[in-house]
Protein backbone atom coordinates (compact mmCIF):
# COMPACT_ATOMS: atom_id res chain seq x y z
CA UNK A 1 0.00 0.00 0.00
CA UNK A 2 2.88 2.43 1.29
CA UNK A 3 4.42 1.56 -1.96
CA UNK A 4 1.47 2.20 -4.38
CA UNK A 5 0.80 5.46 -2.49
CA UNK A 6 4.84 6.60 -3.10
CA UNK A 7 4.09 5.44 -6.96
CA UNK A 8 1.10 7.77 -7.06
CA UNK A 9 2.72 10.93 -5.08
CA UNK A 10 6.20 10.76 -7.42
CA UNK A 11 3.85 10.13 -10.57
CA UNK A 12 1.49 13.52 -9.63
CA UNK A 13 4.81 15.40 -9.20
CA UNK A 14 5.80 14.30 -12.41
CA UNK A 15 2.38 15.32 -13.73
CA UNK A 16 2.91 19.32 -11.86
CA UNK A 17 5.96 19.66 -12.68
CA UNK A 18 5.37 18.93 -16.33
CA UNK A 19 2.32 21.13 -16.27
CA UNK A 20 4.59 23.98 -14.61
CA UNK A 21 6.85 23.98 -17.26
CA UNK A 22 4.46 24.76 -20.33
CA UNK A 23 2.60 27.95 -19.42
CA UNK A 24 4.02 29.62 -16.00
CA UNK A 25 6.35 31.77 -15.35
CA UNK A 26 9.33 32.07 -12.60
CA UNK A 27 10.13 35.66 -11.22
CA UNK A 28 13.05 37.18 -10.10
CA UNK A 29 12.72 40.54 -7.76
CA UNK A 30 9.40 41.12 -9.56
CA UNK A 31 10.30 40.46 -12.91
CA UNK A 32 9.45 37.58 -15.29
CA UNK A 33 12.49 35.39 -15.95
CA UNK A 34 13.45 35.02 -20.16
CA UNK A 35 15.90 32.15 -21.13
CA UNK A 36 17.90 32.90 -23.70
CA UNK A 37 20.15 30.35 -25.25
CA UNK A 38 22.94 31.17 -27.51
CA UNK A 39 25.95 30.26 -28.93
CA UNK A 40 28.63 33.27 -28.28
CA UNK A 41 31.83 31.99 -26.89
CA UNK A 42 34.88 33.77 -25.98
CA UNK A 43 35.12 37.90 -26.68
CA UNK A 44 32.14 37.64 -28.61
CA UNK A 45 29.96 35.74 -26.10
CA UNK A 46 31.18 38.67 -23.65
CA UNK A 47 29.59 41.23 -26.02
CA UNK A 48 26.86 39.19 -25.90
CA UNK A 49 26.83 39.25 -22.14
CA UNK A 50 27.29 43.27 -22.07
CA UNK A 51 24.09 43.93 -24.30
CA UNK A 52 22.15 41.13 -22.16
CA UNK A 53 23.05 43.35 -18.69
CA UNK A 54 22.59 46.46 -20.52
CA UNK A 55 18.79 45.16 -21.17
CA UNK A 56 18.20 44.17 -17.67
CA UNK A 57 19.52 47.29 -15.97
CA UNK A 58 17.15 49.10 -18.24
CA UNK A 59 13.78 46.78 -17.75
CA UNK A 60 11.61 46.67 -14.84
CA UNK A 61 9.61 44.07 -15.60
CA UNK A 62 11.67 41.55 -17.35
CA UNK A 63 15.07 39.83 -16.72
CA UNK A 64 17.17 37.98 -19.53
CA UNK A 65 19.62 34.96 -18.10
CA UNK A 66 21.75 33.97 -21.08
CA UNK A 67 22.78 30.45 -21.39
CA UNK A 68 25.34 29.08 -23.60
CA UNK A 69 24.48 26.50 -25.27
CA UNK A 70 28.07 25.17 -27.18
CA UNK A 71 28.54 26.04 -30.78
CA UNK A 72 25.90 26.22 -33.39
CA UNK A 73 25.98 22.70 -34.26
CA UNK A 74 25.84 21.66 -30.50
CA UNK A 75 22.56 23.88 -30.12
CA UNK A 76 20.47 22.49 -33.01
CA UNK A 77 21.85 19.48 -32.07
CA UNK A 78 19.66 19.73 -28.63
CA UNK A 79 17.00 21.17 -30.34
CA UNK A 80 16.52 18.68 -32.57
CA UNK A 81 16.06 16.05 -29.33
CA UNK A 82 13.21 18.24 -28.43
CA UNK A 83 9.70 17.21 -29.40
CA UNK A 84 7.86 19.96 -27.78
CA UNK A 85 8.09 24.28 -27.11
CA UNK A 86 7.65 22.94 -23.64
CA UNK A 87 10.61 20.98 -23.70
CA UNK A 88 12.76 23.50 -24.91
CA UNK A 89 13.67 25.04 -21.22
CA UNK A 90 14.46 28.71 -23.01
CA UNK A 91 12.20 31.88 -24.42
CA UNK A 92 14.84 32.43 -27.11
CA UNK A 93 17.25 30.39 -28.54
CA UNK A 94 19.90 31.38 -31.33
CA UNK A 95 20.36 29.64 -34.70
CA UNK A 96 22.50 29.39 -37.12
CA UNK A 97 21.02 29.71 -40.54
CA UNK A 98 21.51 26.33 -41.11
CA UNK A 99 18.57 25.43 -38.83
CA UNK A 100 16.14 27.58 -40.51
CA UNK A 101 14.05 25.21 -42.26
CA UNK A 102 14.34 22.39 -39.34
CA UNK A 103 12.90 25.62 -36.92
CA UNK A 104 9.93 26.46 -39.28
CA UNK A 105 9.17 21.94 -39.13
CA UNK A 106 9.66 21.83 -35.70
CA UNK A 107 6.33 22.60 -34.36
CA UNK A 108 9.23 24.71 -31.60
CA UNK A 109 8.93 28.38 -32.60
CA UNK A 110 6.08 31.29 -32.79
CA UNK A 111 7.40 32.93 -35.74
CA UNK A 112 8.00 36.44 -34.94
CA UNK A 113 6.09 37.54 -37.66
CA UNK A 114 2.94 37.52 -35.04
CA UNK A 115 4.37 39.96 -32.90
CA UNK A 116 5.54 41.88 -35.72
CA UNK A 117 2.15 41.90 -36.90
CA UNK A 118 0.80 42.16 -33.30
CA UNK A 119 2.55 45.23 -32.26
CA UNK A 120 3.38 46.97 -35.70
CA UNK A 121 6.91 46.83 -35.67
CA UNK A 122 8.71 48.48 -38.57
CA UNK A 123 10.57 46.17 -40.37
CA UNK A 124 11.97 48.82 -43.03
CA UNK A 125 14.43 49.42 -40.36
CA UNK A 126 16.33 46.29 -41.17
CA UNK A 127 18.58 45.23 -44.01
CA UNK A 128 16.13 43.25 -46.73
CA UNK A 129 18.68 41.42 -47.38
CA UNK A 130 18.86 39.72 -44.21
CA UNK A 131 15.16 40.14 -43.87
CA UNK A 132 15.10 37.99 -47.00
CA UNK A 133 16.59 34.83 -45.99
CA UNK A 134 14.60 33.97 -42.93
CA UNK A 135 11.16 35.06 -44.79
CA UNK A 136 9.66 31.65 -46.10
CA UNK A 137 5.84 31.53 -46.96
CA UNK A 138 6.14 35.40 -46.61
CA UNK A 139 6.44 35.01 -42.99
CA UNK A 140 9.52 36.06 -41.07
CA UNK A 141 9.95 33.05 -38.60
CA UNK A 142 12.97 34.24 -36.71
CA UNK A 143 14.74 37.74 -36.30
CA UNK A 144 18.39 38.16 -37.84
CA UNK A 145 20.93 39.17 -35.64
CA UNK A 146 24.46 38.48 -35.97
CA UNK A 147 24.65 38.12 -39.96
CA UNK A 148 27.67 37.82 -41.27
CA UNK A 149 28.94 37.34 -45.76
CA UNK A 150 32.31 35.94 -46.65
CA UNK A 151 35.16 38.30 -47.91
CA UNK A 152 38.15 37.64 -49.34
CA UNK A 153 41.13 39.16 -47.30
CA UNK A 154 44.63 39.95 -48.74
CA UNK A 155 47.97 40.54 -47.56
CA UNK A 156 48.96 44.29 -49.56
CA UNK A 157 52.15 44.39 -48.74
CA UNK A 158 52.91 40.73 -50.41
CA UNK A 159 50.84 41.93 -53.53
CA UNK A 160 52.95 45.48 -54.25
CA UNK A 161 56.21 43.26 -53.31
CA UNK A 162 55.16 40.88 -56.17
CA UNK A 163 54.01 43.98 -58.67
CA UNK A 164 50.56 42.95 -58.58
CA UNK A 165 47.70 45.17 -58.62
CA UNK A 166 44.55 43.42 -59.45
CA UNK A 167 42.79 41.58 -57.10
CA UNK A 168 40.92 38.42 -58.35
CA UNK A 169 37.36 38.44 -59.05
CA UNK A 170 36.68 35.25 -59.69
CA UNK A 171 37.94 32.08 -59.03
CA UNK A 172 39.46 31.92 -63.20
CA UNK A 173 41.04 35.25 -62.10
CA UNK A 174 42.64 33.90 -59.16
CA UNK A 175 44.83 30.95 -60.95
CA UNK A 176 46.32 34.40 -63.18
CA UNK A 177 46.68 36.38 -60.18
CA UNK A 178 47.80 33.12 -58.14
CA UNK A 179 50.95 32.79 -61.17
CA UNK A 180 52.67 36.47 -61.02
CA UNK A 181 52.00 36.22 -57.46
CA UNK A 182 54.11 33.08 -57.22
CA UNK A 183 56.41 34.47 -60.23
CA UNK A 184 56.74 37.15 -58.16
CA UNK A 185 57.89 34.94 -54.46
CA UNK A 186 54.95 34.24 -52.57
CA UNK A 187 55.47 31.40 -51.67
CA UNK A 188 51.24 30.43 -51.33
CA UNK A 189 48.70 32.81 -53.15
CA UNK A 190 45.95 31.89 -51.18
CA UNK A 191 45.35 29.45 -48.24
CA UNK A 192 41.99 28.30 -48.69
CA UNK A 193 40.05 26.28 -46.23
CA UNK A 194 37.84 23.23 -46.51
CA UNK A 195 34.89 24.63 -45.84
CA UNK A 196 30.99 24.01 -47.27
CA UNK A 197 30.29 27.59 -46.67
CA UNK A 198 32.03 28.40 -49.42
CA UNK A 199 30.14 26.00 -51.74
CA UNK A 200 27.34 27.60 -51.16
CA UNK A 201 28.55 30.98 -51.87
CA UNK A 202 30.16 29.83 -55.21
CA UNK A 203 26.76 28.46 -56.27
CA UNK A 204 24.81 31.55 -55.60
CA UNK A 205 27.52 33.68 -57.49
CA UNK A 206 26.59 31.44 -60.61
CA UNK A 207 23.19 32.09 -59.80
CA UNK A 208 22.51 28.53 -59.70
CA UNK A 209 20.29 26.35 -57.36
CA UNK A 210 21.83 23.66 -54.57
CA UNK A 211 18.16 21.49 -53.88
CA UNK A 212 14.88 21.71 -55.99
CA UNK A 213 11.83 23.79 -54.91
CA UNK A 214 12.85 26.77 -55.43
CA UNK A 215 15.84 26.21 -53.68
CA UNK A 216 14.06 24.75 -50.71
CA UNK A 217 11.80 28.05 -50.40
CA UNK A 218 8.74 27.04 -52.38
CA UNK A 219 8.98 24.15 -49.98
CA UNK A 220 11.08 21.18 -48.52
CA UNK A 221 13.74 19.87 -51.32
CA UNK A 222 13.15 16.48 -52.90
CA UNK A 223 16.55 16.60 -54.14
CA UNK A 224 19.63 18.39 -55.16
CA UNK A 225 20.47 19.72 -58.55
CA UNK A 226 23.43 20.88 -58.32
CA UNK A 227 24.58 18.27 -60.55
CA UNK A 228 21.97 18.41 -63.59
CA UNK A 229 22.95 22.16 -63.40
CA UNK A 230 26.26 21.68 -63.63
CA UNK A 231 27.02 24.62 -60.88
CA UNK A 232 29.02 21.82 -58.37
CA UNK A 233 31.43 20.39 -61.58
CA UNK A 234 32.27 23.76 -62.17
CA UNK A 235 33.10 24.64 -58.72
CA UNK A 236 35.36 21.68 -58.27
CA UNK A 237 37.60 21.83 -61.36
CA UNK A 238 38.08 25.44 -60.83
CA UNK A 239 39.44 24.24 -57.43
CA UNK A 240 41.10 21.49 -58.07
CA UNK A 241 43.03 23.47 -61.24
CA UNK A 242 44.33 26.03 -58.04
CA UNK A 243 45.66 23.44 -55.91
CA UNK A 244 47.25 21.77 -59.48
CA UNK A 245 48.87 24.70 -60.03
CA UNK A 246 49.91 25.20 -56.62
CA UNK A 247 47.76 27.98 -56.07
CA UNK A 248 45.91 26.87 -53.36
CA UNK A 249 47.45 24.02 -51.19
CA UNK A 250 45.35 21.65 -49.12
CA UNK A 251 45.05 23.13 -45.44
CA UNK A 252 42.68 20.98 -44.67
CA UNK A 253 39.10 22.18 -42.97
CA UNK A 254 40.83 24.29 -40.54
CA UNK A 255 43.36 25.77 -42.05
CA UNK A 256 43.35 29.03 -44.00
CA UNK A 257 43.15 31.76 -41.74
CA UNK A 258 46.64 31.34 -39.74
CA UNK A 259 49.08 30.82 -42.65
CA UNK A 260 47.50 34.55 -43.72
CA UNK A 261 47.92 36.52 -40.79
CA UNK A 262 51.26 34.49 -40.20
CA UNK A 263 52.10 36.03 -43.57
CA UNK A 264 52.56 33.00 -45.17
CA UNK A 265 49.92 33.26 -47.74
CA UNK A 266 48.90 36.20 -50.05
CA UNK A 267 45.03 36.02 -49.90
CA UNK A 268 42.07 33.89 -48.00
CA UNK A 269 38.72 33.54 -47.41
CA UNK A 270 36.87 34.56 -44.08
CA UNK A 271 33.72 36.09 -42.59
CA UNK A 272 33.16 39.66 -42.16
CA UNK A 273 32.86 38.30 -38.48
CA UNK A 274 36.37 37.73 -38.63
CA UNK A 275 37.72 41.19 -40.01
CA UNK A 276 39.02 42.52 -36.47
CA UNK A 277 40.40 39.41 -34.78
CA UNK A 278 42.27 39.18 -38.31
CA UNK A 279 43.51 43.38 -38.02
CA UNK A 280 44.42 42.29 -34.48
CA UNK A 281 46.70 39.14 -34.89
CA UNK A 282 48.62 40.91 -38.50
CA UNK A 283 48.81 43.98 -36.39
CA UNK A 284 51.33 46.35 -37.91
CA UNK A 285 53.10 42.91 -39.43
CA UNK A 286 51.50 44.19 -42.79
CA UNK A 287 48.45 46.17 -44.44
CA UNK A 288 45.38 44.02 -44.64
CA UNK A 289 43.02 44.38 -47.96
CA UNK A 290 39.40 43.34 -48.25
CA UNK A 291 37.35 42.87 -51.28
CA UNK A 292 34.19 40.58 -52.36
CA UNK A 293 34.06 36.99 -52.40
CA UNK A 294 35.12 35.93 -55.75
CA UNK A 295 32.88 34.37 -58.53
CA UNK A 296 33.62 31.28 -60.28
CA UNK A 297 33.85 32.68 -63.71
CA UNK A 298 34.53 35.57 -65.01
CA UNK A 299 31.00 36.08 -66.53
CA UNK A 300 29.30 35.03 -63.06
CA UNK A 301 26.49 37.80 -61.98
CA UNK A 302 25.27 36.58 -58.79
CA UNK A 303 26.69 38.27 -55.06
CA UNK A 304 26.58 36.62 -51.79
CA UNK A 305 24.24 35.31 -48.90
CA UNK A 306 24.40 35.61 -45.48
CA UNK A 307 25.69 33.77 -42.51
CA UNK A 308 25.50 33.81 -38.86
CA UNK A 309 22.55 33.38 -36.94
CA UNK A 310 19.02 34.70 -35.71
CA UNK A 311 16.63 34.95 -32.71
CA UNK A 312 13.80 32.18 -32.14
CA UNK A 313 10.80 32.66 -29.90
CA UNK A 314 10.05 29.44 -28.42
CA UNK A 315 6.40 28.55 -28.66
CA UNK A 316 6.27 28.61 -24.30
CA UNK A 317 2.59 28.95 -24.30
CA UNK A 318 3.12 32.00 -21.68
CA UNK A 319 2.00 34.90 -22.99
CA UNK A 320 4.11 36.66 -20.24
CA UNK A 321 7.21 34.90 -21.47
CA UNK A 322 6.45 35.54 -24.87
CA UNK A 323 6.11 38.91 -24.67
CA UNK A 324 9.18 39.66 -22.56
CA UNK A 325 11.43 37.41 -25.08
CA UNK A 326 9.56 39.95 -27.94
CA UNK A 327 10.89 43.05 -26.14
CA UNK A 328 14.32 41.59 -25.53
CA UNK A 329 14.37 40.56 -29.41
CA UNK A 330 13.57 44.37 -30.01
CA UNK A 331 16.22 45.84 -28.15
CA UNK A 332 18.36 43.31 -29.48
CA UNK A 333 17.70 44.87 -32.98
CA UNK A 334 17.74 48.17 -31.77
CA UNK A 335 19.60 50.55 -33.77
CA UNK A 336 22.49 51.45 -30.67
CA UNK A 337 22.35 47.54 -29.69
CA UNK A 338 23.29 46.76 -33.28
CA UNK A 339 25.70 49.29 -33.89
CA UNK A 340 27.49 48.08 -30.11
CA UNK A 341 27.34 44.83 -31.35
CA UNK A 342 29.36 45.37 -34.72
CA UNK A 343 31.53 47.45 -32.93
CA UNK A 344 32.18 44.59 -30.47
CA UNK A 345 32.00 41.55 -32.85
CA UNK A 346 32.07 42.43 -36.39
CA UNK A 347 29.00 41.00 -37.37
CA UNK A 348 26.42 43.38 -39.45
CA UNK A 349 24.49 45.67 -38.10
CA UNK A 350 21.05 44.53 -38.88
CA UNK A 351 19.49 47.97 -38.15
CA UNK A 352 20.33 49.94 -41.01
CA UNK A 353 19.76 53.25 -38.62
CA UNK A 354 22.54 51.81 -36.58
CA UNK A 355 24.77 53.63 -39.37
CA UNK A 356 23.55 57.11 -37.86
CA UNK A 357 25.16 56.24 -34.59
CA UNK A 358 27.88 57.71 -33.70
CA UNK A 359 29.30 54.39 -32.06
CA UNK A 360 29.24 53.07 -35.59
CA UNK A 361 30.71 55.51 -37.18
CA UNK A 362 33.59 55.67 -35.30
CA UNK A 363 34.34 51.92 -35.59
CA UNK A 364 34.03 52.69 -39.41
CA UNK A 365 36.56 55.22 -39.20
CA UNK A 366 38.81 52.64 -37.19
CA UNK A 367 38.28 49.58 -39.59
CA UNK A 368 37.62 50.88 -42.90
CA UNK A 369 38.20 47.61 -44.69
CA UNK A 370 34.45 47.15 -42.91
CA UNK A 371 33.54 49.45 -45.92
CA UNK A 372 33.81 46.29 -47.76
CA UNK A 373 31.42 44.01 -46.09
CA UNK A 374 28.59 46.79 -46.05
CA UNK A 375 28.93 47.65 -50.01
CA UNK A 376 28.75 43.74 -50.50
CA UNK A 377 25.44 43.16 -48.51
CA UNK A 378 23.96 46.18 -50.09
CA UNK A 379 25.14 45.07 -54.17
CA UNK A 380 23.68 42.01 -53.39
CA UNK A 381 19.54 41.53 -53.59
CA UNK A 382 17.25 39.25 -51.85
CA UNK A 383 17.49 37.46 -54.56
CA UNK A 384 20.73 36.08 -53.70
CA UNK A 385 19.28 34.70 -50.18
CA UNK A 386 20.67 30.84 -50.53
CA UNK A 387 19.22 27.72 -49.89
CA UNK A 388 16.69 26.08 -47.16
CA UNK A 389 16.97 22.95 -46.88
CA UNK A 390 16.27 20.78 -43.40
CA UNK A 391 19.34 18.44 -43.92
CA UNK A 392 21.69 21.61 -44.84
CA UNK A 393 23.95 21.22 -41.57
CA UNK A 394 24.86 17.44 -43.02
CA UNK A 395 24.93 18.71 -46.72
CA UNK A 396 28.26 21.24 -45.60
CA UNK A 397 29.83 17.90 -43.95
CA UNK A 398 29.24 16.20 -47.46
CA UNK A 399 30.57 19.07 -49.58
CA UNK A 400 33.86 19.20 -47.22
CA UNK A 401 34.02 15.42 -47.29
CA UNK A 402 34.42 15.00 -51.01
CA UNK A 403 36.49 18.02 -51.97
CA UNK A 404 38.84 15.96 -49.58
CA UNK A 405 38.59 13.05 -51.80
CA UNK A 406 38.90 15.47 -55.08
CA UNK A 407 42.40 17.25 -53.56
CA UNK A 408 43.60 14.05 -52.45
CA UNK A 409 42.87 12.09 -55.84
CA UNK A 410 40.64 10.02 -54.88
CA UNK A 411 37.71 11.58 -57.31
CA UNK A 412 37.28 13.42 -60.47
CA UNK A 413 35.38 16.55 -60.03
CA UNK A 414 32.22 14.54 -61.66
CA UNK A 415 32.30 11.49 -59.17
CA UNK A 416 32.52 14.28 -56.10
CA UNK A 417 29.80 15.90 -57.62
CA UNK A 418 28.00 12.73 -58.19
CA UNK A 419 28.93 11.74 -54.74
CA UNK A 420 27.79 14.64 -52.91
CA UNK A 421 24.35 14.52 -54.88
CA UNK A 422 23.89 10.61 -53.65
CA UNK A 423 24.96 11.17 -49.95
CA UNK A 424 22.86 13.85 -49.94
CA UNK A 425 19.73 12.85 -52.15
CA UNK A 426 19.15 10.20 -49.35
CA UNK A 427 19.45 12.60 -46.07
CA UNK A 428 16.88 14.68 -47.96
CA UNK A 429 14.70 11.62 -48.84
CA UNK A 430 15.27 9.88 -44.97
CA UNK A 431 14.13 13.26 -43.46
CA UNK A 432 11.19 13.96 -45.51
CA UNK A 433 10.01 10.43 -44.90
CA UNK A 434 10.22 10.83 -41.32
CA UNK A 435 8.60 14.24 -41.09
CA UNK A 436 6.86 15.21 -43.87
CA UNK A 437 3.08 13.53 -43.85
Amino acid sequence: MKKTLLILLLVAAMLLQACGSKGSATKEDGKTVITFWHSMGGSVGEGLQKLVDKYNAQSDKYVVKAQYQGEYDDALTKLRSASSGSQVQADIVQVFELGARFMIDSGLITPVQEMIDKDNYDISQLEPNLVAYYTIDNKLNSMPFNSSTPLLYYNKDLFEKAGVSEVPKSLEEMLEVGKKLMDGGVEMPISLSIYGWWIDQFMIKQELALFDNNNGRSGNPTKTVFVENGGMVNILEKWKELYDANIAPNVGRTGGKQEFVSGLSAMTFGSTASLKGILSEVGDKFEVGTAYFPAVNKDDKGMVSIGGASLYMINSGNDERKAGAWDFIKFMVSPQSQAEWNAATGYFPVNVKAHETETFKENIKKYPQFETAIDQLHDSTPESQGAICAVYQESRQVFEKYVEDLLNGNKTSEEAASAMQADIDSAINDYNRANLK
